[in-house]
């Protein structure tokens, strides 16, 4: 955002009564530390991608050669 933006939004949001400007500031405090989480998890899903495949493949490869066996959900 430039902060020709943000100068506009601040004049916004000084023209509304102070609690209405508080209730703003935790909407948009929420809000941004919401997405900054989005923003992590995409760049730690991004830096895991490569070894997601790889599993998957070698999955596809132990069933196809009958190597694999179904998951017995007791032994978690």
């Amino acid at each position: 955002m430039s902060s020709e933006a943000i100068a506009t939004v601040v004049k916004m949001m000084e023209s509304l009564p102070e609690p209405t400007q508080n209730q703003i500031v935790e909407h948009l405090r929420t809000y941004l530390m919401e997405a900054q989480d989005e923003l992590r998890w995409d760049e730690l899903f991004n830096k895991t991608q490569s070894k997601l495949v790889a599993m998957a493949r070698l999955a596809k490869k132990q069933v196809a050669e009958s190597k694999a066996r179904p998951m017995d959900y007791s032994e978690l």
